[in-house]
């Protein structure tokens, strides 16, 4: 492993302690009733356009106190993204067997408010962590619609795992979550709600989300299933003591009964805060975009808790058993009881470790959408214009692919360039680099920008398949040192169907990729349990432009 790379900073020296006391009295300072859009919002630009689109930043991974291990109400969620700069959240509350009885109306209740209460500053989605049938958690994603509660709670009650016990991996499991995909592509194409997305949510950490399972999973609704969680939230997970001390993005666990066995050891870390299925050049997402699939990435917070807020019992949050035995009031409510727990929060015991940091503090999912809505947003996410970014690392990004010289000619995230065979195309990408503090108070410096390439090959025989061998970083510019905005061209033959996608570094930790040097000869580090910084280890990546050739004049 090398570490390379110096950073500008603002108001912090030193790397862990320092940084770690920051984030603990931001998360400390987003209580519940005060955490309104008062603070700032580092790096944010979403009400700029850029080629016509608002890029407009968010999440799509929020829990409340409907949610079995967690705290917040629905619009102390909504505030908190606002104070973090985030113009659309989803609110995903565990589906399970509380939420399913006393829970969900009550969710849509405050979620129907919070839409009105917000308008167009905050759009506030509708969504469920829902425990897809023979996987792990998903993000469902909703549009606000006349019938969207009913669909949910037939979802709920019929497909959620945790309520149906189908959590095995078994071939019946993985046939009833194909059956729940199409359920929700009739829904939405009978219109019964206006539009749904799902997105697998840290889908290497148990390993139990196989590859075959997220191609099933595409195929059974090919315009429901857009993508994954390319870096999980709970990067707070990996400071030190006092801190958790364990895995960026809780993922410091091994392979269990259902998990792929073609996952290697390695997979179930973080790499640079990444999910290994994304952090691998030429690895598991290469593969599918490979097959030309239209899969993009993402990144949440999967906002729970915040350091110095309250939990509502003993219990380890993250068990399974035990809610209904234990009382949060004198009148005996339970979580089992009731679906929630109670506002105001502090009902238990003060937490003093946590995992989550604030909503827009860290990770943000830039979406280019046509217009300020809850379905451009959605359409946005499906055509795969969005970026991801860990600590405002960039305040801007532009990416341009055209065949070159013809200005006019060029597409972005998501789309599709189509060429003659032997034609130059150029990759334009265009980076307003970040000119203010972020929310740890570091002003962060880009030190280095990967350009990766790889070949379109069209459908795989093993549906298990991990690699991709045609993919490979082909273009590296170091950044050091420069200030406002930069542009960067890269020009390469098309002589076969390919995609290009793009990913940036403070440069503070790298090492070589997981599948070699001739692969990914700097690539992020794997994590560390129990000593890993997140605001020191800040990166960026892109979802792809595919280039397709054409024989014909």
């Amino acid at each position: 492993m090398t570490e390379t790379g110096t950073s500008r900073r603002g108001f912090l020296r030193g790397a862990g302690v320092a940084s770690a006391g920051i984030v603990g009295s931001l998360a400390a300072s987003a209580a519940p009733a005060e955490a309104a859009g008062t603070a700032s919002a580092p790096g944010t630009r979403g009400r700029q356009k850029k080629r016509g689109y608002h890029w407009l930043a968010g999440d799509h991974h929020l829990h409340t106190l409907y949610s079995n291990d967690a705290m917040f109400r629905v619009d102390d969620q909504a505030r908190r993204a606002l104070a973090g700069g985030l113009d659309w959240i989803v609110l995903t509350d565990h589906g399970n067997a509380p939420y399913r009885d006393h829970g969900l109306d009550r969710a849509h209740a405050d979620v129907t408010a919070a839409q009105r209460a917000h308008g167009d500053d905050l759009l506030v989605f509708w969504g469920l962590e829902w425990n897809i049938p023979g996987g792990e958690h998903t993000t469902l994603m909703l549009a606000p619609g006349a019938d969207d509660r009913e669909v949910m709670r037939r979802l709920v009650s019929q497909y959620d795992a945790t309520v149906v016990g189908a959590r095995d991996g078994t071939p019946e499991n993985e046939a009833l979550a194909g059956e729940a995909l199409r359920f929700l592509a009739d829904a939405v194409r009978r219109r019964r709600v206006r539009d749904a997305l799902v997105l697998p949510n840290h889908p290497a950490r148990k390993g139990i989300d196989s590859p075959h399972e997220l191609r099933d999973w595409q195929d059974a609704a090919p315009g429901i299933v857009v993508g994954f969680e390319g870096s999980p939230g709970h990067q707070a997970a990996g400071l030190p003591a006092p801190g958790m001390a364990r895995g960026r993005g809780l993922y410091d666990g091994g392979a269990g009964t259902w998990s792929h066995p073609g996952y290697p050891e390695e997979s179930y870390r973080t790499w640079g805060g990444f999910d290994w299925m994304t952090a691998t050049v030429g690895g598991v997402w290469d593969s599918l975009l490979a097959e030309g699939r239209r899969w993009w990435i993402t990144t949440t917070s999967d906002g729970h808790q915040g350091c110095g807020d309250w939990v509502k019992n003993p219990v380890d949050p993250l068990d399974q058993t035990g809610y209904d035995t234990i009382p949060y009031n004198e009148a005996g409510d339970t979580f089992a009881s009731t679906g929630q727990y109670p506002p105001p929060v502090n009902a238990g015991r003060p937490v003093t470790e946590y995992s989550a940091l604030p909503p827009g503090h860290y990770n943000k999912t830039w979406v280019g959408a046509e217009d300020r809505s809850y379905t451009g947003v959605m359409e946005a996410m499906r055509a795969g214009r969005m970026w991801v970014c860990f600590g405002d690392l960039v305040a801007g990004l532009d990416v341009q692919v055209r065949p070159r010289g013809r200005t006019r000619s060029g597409v972005t995230l998501g789309d599709t360039l189509s060429v003659r065979r032997g034609s130059e195309v150029e990759v334009v990408v265009t980076i307003d680099l970040a000119d203010q503090v972020n929310a740890a108070g570091l002003l962060p410096e880009l030190a280095r920008v990967d350009l990766i390439l790889g070949a379109v090959t069209g459908p795989v025989a093993d549906r298990d398949t991990i690699v991709a061998p045609d993919t490979r970083v082909v273009q590296s510019w170091d950044t050091t040192g420069r200030a406002g905005t930069i542009e960067l061209v890269y020009r390469f033959t098309a002589d076969r169907a390919s995609y290009v996608r793009l990913r940036g570094t403070d440069g503070k930790r790298s090492q070589v990729g997981y599948l070699g040097a001739d692969v990914d000869p700097a690539g992020p580090a794997i994590d560390v349990l129990g000593a890993a910084d997140p605001w020191e280890d800040l990166w960026f990546y892109t979802n792809p432009v595919f280039v397709e050739v054409t024989d014909r004049g």
